[in-house]
């Protein structure tokens, strides 16, 4: 259990997490511009200001603890590598659905304690919904000022109650579907950012197949969200957790999030995955 963050901590995380979102929803109702990164990823002027935003934030709650943005200046493995503890931060998860307004962006805020995502934020403005957890205490969906204890659900009959399957809109189509017709009954839903990640820890979704890339800021709130939600996020060929900053690469493999191991899914994604000699 990670005791660092208390739960004053906790409060004025999700107020400022809430706060550079109403930063983030007022550019996103007007007209804003969009550049091009030089790894052909957008970014636009929300990115900047939630980053610059969620900086701010962390150091006023946690003097001196270091911070890794996806805006941030790229770091080496050889500075990073002796953080035992750190903020990693996607100040705007789902740009590519900011950008097409489909609504489905969230802000990302987690603790990294060697390696392992202890606590995590997502937000997500325009719903109005923000997911929080933390090792050992528990995970909690907060709306309208309201909050409730969340927990993934256990697996159900698949011929009474088909398996609800959450994927990605824009990555890892193909290998998604080959992975699903090896399942038994079940329903497929598209949703952008890190909210797959949520559904799953709080039970309105079994599991979540990710084919393709991801970097560690993009999922590491919702894994704090999903293990203290009773739910694990793992790599598709070991089965062993996601872990943060253990290499220069700032990939994930492949993954799949689930609130319950099965051996049927687990069939089904050995069966899609190419052989380490492919």
């Amino acid at each position: 259990m990670s005791a660092f963050v208390t739960p004053t901590m906790r409060r004025r995380l999700r107020e400022g997490v809430h706060a550079a979102g109403r930063e983030v929803l007022a550019i996103y109702r007007r007209p804003f511009a969009v550049e091009t990164k030089a790894d052909d990823s957008p970014l636009t002027e929300a990115d900047l200001a939630a980053h610059h935003a969620l900086l701010a934030l962390l150091e006023a709650v946690a003097p001196g603890v270091p911070v890794l943005s996806e805006e941030s200046e790229a770091l080496p493995f050889a500075t990073r590598r002796g953080w035992r503890r750190y903020w990693l931060v996607d100040p705007l998860d789902g740009t590519k659905e900011f950008i097409r307004k489909s609504d489905e962006f969230t802000l990302n805020v987690a603790l990294v304690e060697e390696g392992v995502p202890v606590f995590g934020i997502v937000h997500a403005p325009v719903l109005g919904v923000s997911w929080y957890g933390q090792a050992g205490q528990g995970a909690r969906r907060w709306e309208g000022g309201q909050e409730r204890a969340i927990r993934v659900r256990a697996l159900p009959d698949p011929e009474r109650t088909p398996w609800r399957v959450v994927g990605s809109r824009s990555h890892g189509r193909e290998a998604l579907a080959g992975f699903c017709r090896r399942l038994p009954p079940h329903e497929l839903v598209t949703r952008g950012s890190s909210l797959k990640l949520c559904l799953v820890a709080e039970g309105t979704a079994d599991l979540y197949p990710r084919f393709g890339p991801t970097c560690e800021w993009d999922t590491a709130a919702a894994q704090a969200v999903v293990t203290a939600a009773g739910g694990e996020v793992l790599d598709m060929r070991t089965l062993s957790p996601l872990r943060c900053n253990r290499q220069a690469s700032l990939l994930n493999p492949s993954f799949i999030v689930c609130g319950v191991r099965d051996r049927r899914w687990e069939a089904a994604l050995a069966a899609c995955l190419p052989s380490a000699a492919d």
